[in-house]
């Protein structure tokens, strides 16, 4: 069903004149109707995709041009094209939730919009405006709404992307770039359902360092994070917790995911966002929720000998991580080269699972959007 403050951000009229400089030029090969329906039924994580995708082009004379949603295909590029040699790319990450009533929504575009343009900024892209990222995923997924699955831990999950496009060979700025919207049916993030993780807390590599790249979301920190990922699988761990790069002693955030430590005393602590940490539409979601419980959120820098020492008394009772693909996911273990502790049983905290209700639930139209932090897009 709808929620009582979802209605405030139905689709202005200037938001539908927005989408409307959407060309649409439709796919002449869309996929069978039996494919679609299988590939909603049983949704993997990213590795299906809808028929269309989203694109606006970008370059320093005309500004934003060529508003269109086209067919879902490969993209050409000149073996020059900046963003093979600069990496220079942003991107986001969304999920479009069919409620009950089959109407389609979205969780706080705006704040995913913002962060898009903090990342630009940062990579020395241009910014898109936070209109036209609304309107792209809106179109995008008005165009695709039959792939939009419904069902528990299910949605659309939603890429808008931004790359360098300017074809020349020189350490500068691009003075073209393509945005692009793809658009994946998804179940649970990690295949085996929300169950408890180990964690592999490295020592010697970092994501990201002071006046570095660590709070936009582009390729290169996610590029950085995969050799100590595959560090912690070969220690039986299925992520990688990273550690300030400075001191190497202070909590920061996985891989993909900020984290959260819950103490005896019901109160919850996250590491501070000092630069080098993504500021997660997530994680500012969850600080909310925890707060309107009538938990203290305390967001400080959290050296990691102190939590050791926290979860072996007791006094760290659970700890988990939050993203948008992962939503909540409790933390069982963390482990590192010279220990290995379990977090109170090792078992999903009762605090980490009733905050991923409630998130979820408000998402999925279960429960009052008492925030407004839903938009419908169908």
């Amino acid at each position: 069903m709808s929620t009582p403050l979802a209605a405030q951000h139905e689709p202005s009229s200037s938001t539908e004149d927005l989408i409307a400089l959407f060309d649409v030029r439709r796919s002449d090969t869309p996929r069978p109707v039996e494919e679609r329906e299988a590939a909603i039924a049983a949704p993997k994580f990213g590795t299906v995709f809808t028929d269309h995708m989203a694109r606006i082009s970008w370059n320093s004379t005309d500004g934003w041009t060529d508003r269109r949603i086209e067919k879902y295909g490969p993209l050409q590029l000149d073996p020059a094209t900046a963003v093979l040699h600069y990496a220079q790319e942003i991107f986001e990450g969304m999920k479009a939730y069919r409620h009950a009533d089959g109407s389609v929504w979205t969780f706080r575009p705006e704040a995913n919009a913002e962060r898009f343009a903090r990342s630009a900024h940062r990579l020395a892209l241009p910014a898109l405006p936070v209109a036209d990222f609304v309107a792209s995923i809106t179109a995008l997924v008005r165009t695709d709404v039959d792939w939009v699955p419904s069902g528990e831990e299910a949605s659309l999950y939603l890429r808008p992307f931004m790359y360098a496009s300017e074809a020349f060979l020189g350490v500068r700025p691009s003075l073209e770039a393509e945005y692009l919207v793809i658009a994946s049916p998804v179940g649970p993030y990690f295949s085996g359902g929300v169950k408890p993780v180990s964690i592999w807390v490295d020592r010697e590599y970092s994501r990201a360092g002071a006046g570095g790249t660590g709070a936009a979301k582009c390729g290169g920190n996610y590029a950085s994070s995969l050799l100590p990922q595959m560090v912690a699988q070969q220690h039986g761990c299925e992520q990688v917790c990273f550690l300030d790069s400075a001191t190497r002693t202070h909590l920061e955030e996985l891989g993909g995911m900020n984290v959260f430590v819950v103490r005896a005393d019901g109160s919850v602590e996250t590491p501070e966002l000092t630069g080098s940490i993504l500021e997660g539409v997530t994680r500012s979601s969850i600080i909310q929720l925890l707060t309107d419980r009538g938990h203290e959120v305390v967001e400080r820098r959290i050296p990691l000998d102190e939590l050791l020492d926290g979860i072996r008394d007791g006094s760290v009772t659970e700890v988990f991580a939050c993203g948008t693909a992962a939503v909540i996911t409790p933390i069982g273990r963390l482990a590192g080269s010279d220990f290995d502790v379990t977090i109170a049983d090792g078992g999903a905290g009762q605090l980490t699972m009733a905050v991923r209700t409630e998130l979820t639930d408000i998402q999925t139209g279960r429960s009052a959007d008492r925030h407004g932090w839903l938009r419908r897009l169908a």
